[in-house]
């Protein structure tokens, strides 16, 4: 099977036109793997189906081999009320190409596909090739990639699908989500308290804007924690009993989370609850061959403050895809056509170096 690029191209970003104009929000993406299965299958290759997840192996797949997966979404959150443009009408204007999940991840997801597709009956790679389109990343549900992992061969490495500029994501930070509890005497407000749950937050408060986790990662800095909801009282004379608090720590790659976890349970002036362990930070050695042969190329290496569903694996990964995070849950959200055009060719060049 020998298609050109450009054709490829083309065929991709027709693609994303169609998967622009099907509603998709996690956990209704039916229709969009139904296009991802008919993409795949009109170039002859044999799909399988794990709920919205739609996943391919590589015609010459060789089980003594390491593997390499190539991982994106094709859910998206719902459009916000700030849009003016239809989010279901993909439409190019001064080279952008406007619709909802364009950016986020359309563009990654399928200029994956076209990659996979340049490499699907390649004979004599270094490794393996599963492309995987997954489901339910923007809410990280337990029909993800998290859900399909269990059922596919070892992944040895990874590159998941995010408008990165194109430049490497070496690294990305893991998400705890803390339910906090400062108490205190409920009261009449009429009356003397000297245990009132609101002045004791007060102190509290400053305990986690001034606290710091001491390591330091060389690609994602320190680990960031902010309170970001705070709630409390139900009636204007009524000292509440306690105040609830929500706390959001993105974690880096010095830590897991679990020792976050203990660490602020034992540590903090309040109780602590973590909501969820399992959104761990990921890295890939900076000297690993797959990042080298991006580097060869002249991309850059950095680490990402938001999460994808690289949480969800293991092995080392990637963060890489045509378009900007910046663009991501924005009104009228578009992605270049050139983008998409430069990611395939990148993805390409890449993965040429790297399976050698």
């Amino acid at each position: 099977m020998t298609i050109s690029q450009d054709i490829l191209t083309q065929k991709a970003i027709a693609l994303l036109k169609e998967l622009i104009s099907i509603p998709s929000f996690s956990g209704e993406e039916d229709k969009t793997g139904d296009a991802i299965e008919a993409f795949l299958q009109g170039f002859g290759i044999k799909t399988e189906r794990q709920y919205h997840n739609i996943y391919a192996f590589n015609k010459y797949f060789d089980e003594s081999k390491p593997t390499l997966l190539l991982n994106s979404h094709h859910d998206t959150v719902k459009p916000n009320s700030a849009y003016t443009k239809d989010p279901f009408y993909p439409h190019v204007e001064d080279g952008k190409l406007y619709g909802l999940g364009s950016n986020d991840a359309g563009g990654c997801l399928v200029s994956l596909l076209a990659t996979f597709v340049h490499f699907y009956d390649k004979e004599g790679l270094s490794h393996n090739i599963i492309m995987a389109a997954t489901a339910e990343e923007e809410d990280a549900g337990d029909k993800s990639l998290r859900g399909l992992l269990p059922i596919l061969p070892k992944i040895d490495v990874a590159v998941v699908g995010e408008p990165t500029l194109m430049d490497l994501a070496i690294a990305e930070k893991g998400l705890v989500v803390f339910d906090a509890v400062v108490e205190g005497t409920p009261s009449h407000a009429a009356h003397p308290n000297d245990n009132n749950s609101i002045y004791n937050t007060i102190p509290v408060l400053q305990w986690f804007k001034d606290y710091r986790f001491e390591k330091i990662s060389e690609a994602l800095g320190e680990v960031k924690m902010t309170v970001t909801q705070i709630n409390a009282g139900k009636q204007h004379n009524v000292v509440p009993a306690q105040v609830d608090l929500v706390v959001d720590v993105r974690v880096n790659d010095c830590y897991t989370n679990q020792e976050i976890s203990d660490r602020l349970q034992r540590e903090a002036p309040c109780k602590m609850t973590p909501r969820s362990l399992r959104l761990n930070s990921s890295c890939i050695d900076p000297n690993h061959a797959l990042v080298k042969s991006g580097l060869a190329l002249g991309r850059k290496t950095y680490g990402s403050p938001t999460l994808s569903d690289q949480a969800a694996l293991s092995c080392q990964s990637v963060k890489l895809g045509p378009g900007d995070s910046t663009r991501s849950h924005s009104a009228n959200e578009f992605i270049f056509v050139d983008e998409i055009e430069e990611g395939i060719d990148l993805y390409i060049k890449i993965l040429s170096g790297f399976l050698q």
